[in-house]
């Protein structure tokens, strides 16, 4: 009976202390390789290279790579301009893309297929 009261309250802190570090460390590593996986600026070899970093060297590996990634840039196959798909009414997205065309985005052509693709 004795022996479950060994334990001291500064035991358990630190215990708590190691627990939370681990959690951490495991959450770097989780965010670690869903960035390396979900870049399109890295090629397979550079992923391949980032990936087995992080397996040689660990945690100092994980570190140097939240270190000098590059910020992630807007790859998203759609126009960046353009509003969500169904966000607008035919008149207001012919009203935006008049206003693409004003500001030179956009040209004639384009502007004439948006019409037409909304059955203007």
């Amino acid at each position: 009976m004795d022996a479950l009261f060994l334990t001291t309250f500064l035991q358990v802190i630190a215990w708590l202390m190691m627990a939370a570090f681990w959690l951490l460390v495991i959450w770097v590593f989780i965010f670690v390789f869903g960035d390396i996986f979900r870049r399109h600026d890295l090629s397979g070899l550079g992923k391949a290279g980032w990936i087995l970093l992080v397996f040689i060297i660990p945690l100092i590996g994980a570190l140097i790579y939240l270190a000098v990634r590059p910020k992630m840039q807007v790859n998203d196959p759609d126009i960046a301009w353009a509003p969500a798909a169904g966000a607008l009414s035919p008149a207001d997205e012919v009203a935006y893309a008049q206003k693409l065309l004003a500001a030179g985005t956009i040209t004639q052509a384009e502007f004439d297929e948006i019409k037409r693709n909304l059955g203007l």
